[in-house]
């Protein structure tokens, strides 16, 4: 079977007070229950599917050596909330089924070209293991890179690094070796024999017989009831189904694996085991929770007036606002954190035009990297979905008016987007430019999309695959999700979703310039340009001759960036329908970020103003 040990970072803060989550130090247990294996057959991946929906594992760890890897990566792709870790793979361990390596690395393999059956010596196996070997610390590299690669190829979400049968922690220089590539892939290594230390988590196993279901079952939960507030755990174990393919499954001294599994199976979706983890107030979290989670604090370690909050709260509630979720970030750290209805941090959330950041951020990538330049002529980049006839203003439209919204369009360009055999470029730049391009703005959800469709062309990649390694994976972001046009397309000025930590990181992110633990990921620049006023703005749909407002009553009047809205009080922010916010305050050092089913915008921003700017010392 496998030794493996691991876990825990930072240490989140629960939330506090009756209608407000003011964070504060978390004091219930935390566990990640892991399953490993995932890839490696059919019935396995059946039961880590019925796990994760029925149960509660949190983690699941995916082989990609394996014949069943493509259909566990379908699997995940239908299930993007499941956080995966790739499990490093250079042994073979069963009878009847062997692993074959990526790349030629004869100093991993027998005779036949499969891997060792075991890492440990087993005087079942006299000399096949690896360390009875002498392996090349040069092919366990590029062995271990080419299985990152093709991972991530299919997997983006992954989040972090394990070892099966404990390979990535055998010898020092492996342990080096591993820490190195997570590195370098924004993986954390989470079995690496320092890793418990380094992350502040605890590993716990069955207390007790766990032969059978039954005695698998009372052991767990005996361990359950043992665990101790404000710690950290991790429990692993194998599920699969006992059925005919995995009867086939063993090796000499575990030979009741099918049976063996399916007990795990009916453990993590056990009812008991469920209740028990309900009574004992356990809180299930995954590696990215533990590992990429935003520092907590509370409001007063950060200067916040807890009362501004409740306020804030109250009033929301007073004027009927459907707020759905609420998060402060200060100084870095979340100091409240609060979900009304059904909603829930581990739940994304459709972020309608919020979308069009992480969309403007893309951009910023590839420029960074000479791909594009904001001064690109979209006539250059995109010849062959002009239309016969280019006039003046389409001939001097560059990639950076299509960022302010000025494309030069008097009015959005109007499809019907549901119908399949409409090419979404073509019918953008067929709509009439009647305006030069950088003087009349107009809000421009379809401008977005031709964002979207520039970064593709430009790195070979859709924007969300695209931002995983540059973006989503430093911050971990994971399980984002984002609809695409009939051509293929990330539709970029919408369709969208993620989480509201997931927001709140990228408006840190943003008030950081662009750096993140230490690395500056995109040039301070970018975000100069991205988040001033580049041309004066107006509310969707409004024109100026109808406009009644005034400019200091409106936040929609303040001028517009690179696909973010300059607000009031010196701040900026990314902004979706129905009143999802990214509000940056650089002034207050301070990321507020709602989610919510609210129509009036301006209203749910006043009170924002009123309860909660004041609480910012």
């Amino acid at each position: 079977m496998k030794t493996s040990f691991l876990r825990r970072l930072f240490g989140l803060f629960l939330l506090c007070a009756v209608c407000i989550s003011l964070v504060a130090q978390r004091s219930n247990p935390r566990l990640i229950v892991r399953a490993d294996d995932m890839g490696a057959f059919h019935s396995v991946n059946e039961a880590f599917v019925k796990t994760y929906k029925d149960g509660i594992i949190t983690s699941a760890e995916l082989m990609v050596v394996t014949p069943w890897f493509p259909e566990a990566v379908k699997m995940l792709k239908e299930n993007p909330l499941l956080d995966v870790g790739l499990h490093l793979t250079i042994t073979s361990e069963w009878e009847n089924m062997k692993w074959r390596p990526l790349t030629s690395c004869p100093s991993l393999t027998d005779d036949n070209g499969y891997f060792y059956p075991m890492m440990s010596p087993n005087p079942a196996y006299s000399g096949l293991s690896m360390v009875e070997n002498k392996w090349d610390i040069k092919e366990i590299e590029q062995e271990f890179r080419a299985q990152i690669e093709l991972a991530l190829k299919n997997v983006p979400q992954i989040s972090h690094l394990s070892g099966h049968m404990f390979s990535t922690g055998f010898a020092p220089e492996v342990v080096k070796l591993v820490k190195r590539l997570g590195e370098e892939y924004n993986l954390p290594a989470v079995d690496r024999v320092d890793a418990i230390a380094q992350y502040g988590f605890e590993y716990v196993g069955y207390d007790g017989p766990k032969r059978t279901p039954a005695e698998k079952e009372t052991a767990f939960i005996k361990r359950l009831n043992s665990l101790e507030e404000g710690k950290t755990y991790m429990f692993l174990d194998h599920p699969a189904l006992d059925n005919a393919e995995v009867e086939t499954i063993g090796h000499i001294g575990y030979e009741d694996v099918a049976f063996d599994r399916q007990g795990v199976t009916d453990l993590f979706t056990s009812e008991k085991v469920k209740q028990a983890i309900k009574d004992k107030g356990i809180e299930l979290i995954d590696y990215n929770e533990l590992l990429k989670s935003l520092p907590r604090s509370t409001p007063e370690a950060e200067k916040v007036n807890a009362k501004g909050i409740t306020n804030y709260l109250e009033a929301v509630k007073k004027a009927g606002q459907d707020l759905h979720s609420l998060m402060i970030v200060r100084n870095g750290k979340v100091v409240a954190e609060h979900w009304l209805g059904d909603n829930a941090a581990n739940k994304p959330h459709v972020m309608f035009s919020v979308s069009k950041t992480y969309t403007a951020t893309a951009v910023g990538f590839a420029v960074s990297e000479g791909k594009l330049k904001v001064t690109d002529k979209i006539t250059d980049l995109i010849p062959e979905k002009m239309p016969a006839t280019i006039n003046d203003n389409l001939k001097a439209l560059e990639v950076r008016h299509l960022l302010m919204m000025s494309s030069g369009h008097d009015v959005e360009p109007r499809m019907n987007r549901e119908e399949g055999d409409v090419d979404w470029l073509q019918a953008f730049f067929a709509a009439p430019f009647e305006h030069e391009p950088g003087t009349f703005y107009v809000y421009n959800s379809m401008a977005t999309y031709v964002l979207s469709a520039i970064v593709q062309k430009v790195t070979g990649e859709k924007l969300i695959d695209y931002l995983y390694p540059r973006l989503f994976r430093p911050l971990g972001i994971v399980g984002a999700t984002w609809d695409e046009s009939p051509q293929g397309i990330n539709v970029g000025g919408w369709g969208l979703q993620v989480k509201t930590e997931d927001m709140a990181k990228l408006g840190l992110f943003i008030l950081q310039k662009g750096k993140w633990n230490g690395k500056q990921l995109l040039p301070e620049a970018w975000f100069d340009e991205a988040t001033r006023s580049h041309i004066e703005s107006l509310p969707a749909g409004t024109r100026r001759e109808d406009l009644k407002i005034k400019k200091k009553d409106s936040d929609w009047l303040q001028g517009y960036g690179y696909q973010m809205w300059r607000s009031r009080h010196n701040s900026f922010r990314a902004d979706g329908a129905r009143g999802q916010y990214i509000l940056v305050l650089p002034e207050k050092n301070t990321v507020i970020v709602t989610t919510a089913q609210i129509d009036d915008m301006q209203a749910e921003l006043n009170l924002i103003w009123k309860h909660l700017l004041p609480a910012l010392k």
